[in-house]
């Protein structure tokens, strides 16, 4: 039986990769098998196969940042390669990037999403190791 109060150093190692994989597969980190999310982006309180929390999780402004990254290296390439090779008109490029930026983004978001949830859950951070991440504004901070 795991002691909750237990450091996070005793407590068993998670397969971080499969974590991340299960993620972006849009399905609960633990099991691989329950739905991450209950709409677009709306992560699931509780995995309805396997029962783990899923709550505790705090992807907050990583995913859009990390999905805008990717998408921007991908559609700048793009469109330096069209404009150097053929220098098409500018309505051209207006009707591919534009709904391609779009598109990748839409699909690309929830997968980012569920791959850090994925790395949360993993690494125990964000009360899923069993202690929340109590944060008092009026303490005074820790000496280092």
């Amino acid at each position: 039986m795991i002691e909750f109060d237990a450091p996070v150093e005793a407590l068993p190692k998670r397969d971080i990769k499969a974590a991340m994989f299960r993620g972006w597969r849009q399905k609960c980190p633990a099991c691989g098998e329950g739905p991450l999310y209950w709409k677009y982006l709306k992560v699931s309180d509780t995995c309805p196969s396997c029962g783990e929390e899923l709550h505790h999780q705090r992807a907050d402004d990583a995913p859009p940042y990390f999905t805008m990254v990717i998408v921007c290296h991908v559609i700048i390439a793009g469109v330096l390669l069209l404009e150097k090779t053929f220098a098409p008109p500018t309505w051209v490029h207006l009707v591919l990037w534009l709904p391609l930026t779009v598109l990748m983004s839409l699909w690309l978001l929830p997968r980012v999403k569920g791959s850090l949830v994925g790395l949360q859950w993993a690494l125990r951070m964000h009360g899923f190791g069993g202690k929340t991440d109590d944060f008092d504004p009026t303490a005074p901070p820790h000496p280092h």
